[in-house]
């Protein structure tokens, strides 16, 4: 059985999709951050089957929730004070993302104009579908 310590000061993110951690780890700068960060791959999950999870010492204005809810709006964030879990905050789709993904149409003004942000609405929410705010194109 493998044991990691707990937190006493921190955030969980739970419910992770087995082997999502790493691309979550990489989209979220977490290499960046002088803090403790453990990740747990292909836990045990009653409800998943398999699950992965990381653990975050510190505050949770770390982290950007919006690019966690675009890659999977099932995690769950616990916050931890005092060892203990005072919080789960659910996640759901951003109504915008800023510089998440980028726009693959050539003729797009993000093409020519490079210091433009890359931003895209969320156009469908059952589907999941998203749009460049400039082109419109459907990122897929």
């Amino acid at each position: 059985m493998l044991n990691v310590g707990q937190l006493n000061e921190g955030f969980v993110l739970d419910h992770i999709e087995a082997g999502k951690s790493m691309m979550i780890y990489n989209n979220l700068g977490l290499d960046k951050l002088d803090c403790q960060v453990a990740i747990i791959k292909n836990a045990k999950s009653n409800k998943m089957g398999k699950k992965d999870i990381i653990k975050i010492e510190g505050g949770l204005d770390l982290v950007d929730l919006d690019i966690l809810g675009f890659i999977d709006h099932n995690i769950t964030v616990n916050i931890i004070k005092n060892g203990e879990i005072v919080e789960k905050k659910t996640l759901s789709l951003p109504q915008e993302i800023t510089n998440i993904i980028h726009c693959k149409n050539p003729r797009c003004i993000t093409s020519i104009e490079q210091e433009l942000k890359h931003v895209f609405i969320l156009s469908d929410p059952e589907k999941q579908i998203y749009r460049c705010k400039y082109c419109e194109e459907k990122y897929n």
